[in-house]
């Protein structure tokens, strides 16, 4: 819930709160993510949803928006420990670009962080976004890297 939220809103909001919050988007039908099982036991998530229902992306001036097309992103992985190591990110992301696909979907996105003690690296690795077939399109002087995948044989992949 970090992204669907401000950073105002996140830091007044409760465990509770987001995941009653979170669980009401679920049964409203609200696009959230997708899950990894092993067995019938959930070991990973990835966010997706289109970009305007995260409020926190939204005022994020590292990451803005680069034009005005329709983006879904790809803001949060979570893979138990236990699984990691295993390609369950690299699945989970091929998963979340098949799901935003299905919902009519043209250009997903996402906002990888080098692996290391860094904050934000919950959002993925460069080397998993370019294993999935993402291309780079972060701005010249940009710091914060921005990768899209085009679903549609219209626009230029870059």
């Amino acid at each position: 819930m970090r992204w669907r939220m401000t950073s105002t809103e996140f830091r007044k909001s409760t465990r509770e709160g987001r995941s009653s919050t979170l669980a009401a988007l679920v049964t409203g039908g609200k696009p959230v993510g997708v899950l990894a099982y092993r067995g019938r036991e959930p070991v990973g998530w990835c966010s997706i949803a289109p970009r305007e229902s995260y409020a926190g992306l939204g005022r994020y001036r590292a990451l803005p928006r680069l034009d005005a097309r329709p983006v879904w992103s790809i803001v949060c992985f979570f893979v138990d420990r236990r699984e990691r190591g295993q390609g369950i990110t690299l699945g989970l992301l091929k998963a979340a670009v098949d799901h935003a696909r299905a919902r009519g979907a043209r250009i997903v996105e996402g906002y990888p962080v080098q692996p290391g003690p860094r904050l934000y690296t919950y959002m993925g690795s460069p080397a998993t976004f370019k294993k999935a077939g993402f291309k780079d399109v972060t701005p010249k002087g940009q710091a914060r890297k921005i990768v899209r995948y085009v679903l549609d044989g219209r626009e230029r992949r870059r």
